[in-house]
């Protein structure tokens, strides 16, 4: 009986690719029905289930079942000559569970309604528009600097440990809800990752864990990247998977923070990633307007990039590969690249507005 389940359940991986391959192709029932509906009871749920837990409990999960999984297969080492069939439905049924549960829990997100059109955005733009917002986010960064230190020159440091960033940094979603209702952050389950030490070699900041919805941070990483690595992680939490989609919400989310670090972290973000854009364009231009840039500023993203060059190692690319790769097969064509992609909702965004 046990047989004819799991072999059923191994079988079930092929009905269920074709279905989220067909369901993918409308993005507004998605939309309406996953990820504004069922999806936010789902959230909400695990949540409030795991959220007051001081750990990891999906790092915790992650632990015992790769134990389960190396046991299993050292169990069975001498059976797969006698017994193959049965292992490799084993596996497929292990597979099939875990791709079912992918999807339920959180993956049908990557299928929504792009965030571009949500807020009747255009999706390219042209030089002449990346210029002008990186002028007006040079403008405003250079200002939240010097709000905060005494000289341009000085490099921030913010006067809070990172526990206690984690406990602020709802505050901005809080203060998006009037324009942004479905961005309502409650209650809260953001926690440190208790891999820190091998995500940061594996070059990622944080994640969401799909299974219990919670969202993980790097705790070693520098504290400027805090509020908007949490930012970040919270927006995948509500239902945005795609990387440029979180970083824009993120930014939002934290730019709208009444903290002013948190606003500076913000600002300093966006123009980051503009900045590298227009390098790609013009690295003449990109010079000549970096020289516009406070130079305490400019050694907040030295602390950054020192930080994370201090931690590559030969595997790191290997990991973003694999990771590219996942980020493509759930419909993020460009991959590890969607991170960046984010310049286009800024400059979309903010094209028309002043930075006040």
């Amino acid at each position: 009986m046990l047989k004819n389940t799991k072999l059923w359940i191994a079988l079930g991986l092929v009905p269920q690719y074709v279905l989220v391959r067909i369901v993918s192709q409308y993005p507004e029932f998605i939309e309406h029905y996953y990820s504004q509906g069922v999806y936010t009871f789902i959230s909400a749920c695990f949540r409030y289930a795991l959220g007051w837990i001081p750990f990891s409990f999906g790092d915790i999960l992650y632990t015992l079942t790769t134990f389960y999984v190396l046991r299993w297969f050292y169990v069975n080492r001498n059976r797969w000559r006698r017994d193959f069939k049965n292992r490799i439905i084993d596996i497929l049924s292990a597979v099939s569970l875990f791709y079912f549960a992918f999807h339920v829990l959180w993956g049908f997100n990557y299928y929504r309604v792009p965030l571009h059109q949500q807020l009747n955005l255009g999706a390219d733009y042209s030089s002449e528009q990346l210029i002008s917002v990186t002028e007006k986010l040079i403008t405003k960064t250079n200002a939240l600097h010097l709000d905060i230190a005494e000289h341009d020159s000085l490099k921030i440091d913010l006067p809070y440990t990172k526990r206690d960033i984690l406990s602020m940094v709802s505050g901005g979603y809080d203060n998006l809800k009037p324009a942004f209702p479905h961005l309502e952050y409650h209650p809260k389950s953001i926690k440190r990752s208790l891999y820190s030490y091998p995500l940061t070699y594996m070059g990622f900041s944080g994640y969401l864990n799909p299974f219990t919805n919670e969202a993980q941070i790097d705790g070693i990483i520098p504290i400027f990247k805090f509020p908007t690595t949490a930012s970040h992680e919270i927006a995948h939490q509500l239902g945005y998977a795609a990387e440029n989609e979180a970083n824009f919400i993120g930014f939002l989310a934290a730019s709208n923070h009444e903290n002013a670090y948190f606003k500076f972290c913000s600002y300093a973000f966006a123009l980051r990633f503009c900045l590298n854009e227009i390098f790609m364009r013009d690295a003449c231009l990109f010079e000549d307007m970096v020289a516009d840039v406070n130079p305490g500023i400019l050694k907040n993203y030295k602390e950054t990039r020192e930080f994370w060059e201090a931690h590559e190692n030969p595997l790191e690319p290997f990991f973003k590969l694999f990771y590219g790769h996942f980020l493509k097969a759930n419909n993020q064509h460009r991959g590890i690249e969607s991170y960046s992609y984010v310049v286009a909702l800024l400059v979309n965004y903010f094209g028309d507005k002043d930075l006040v």
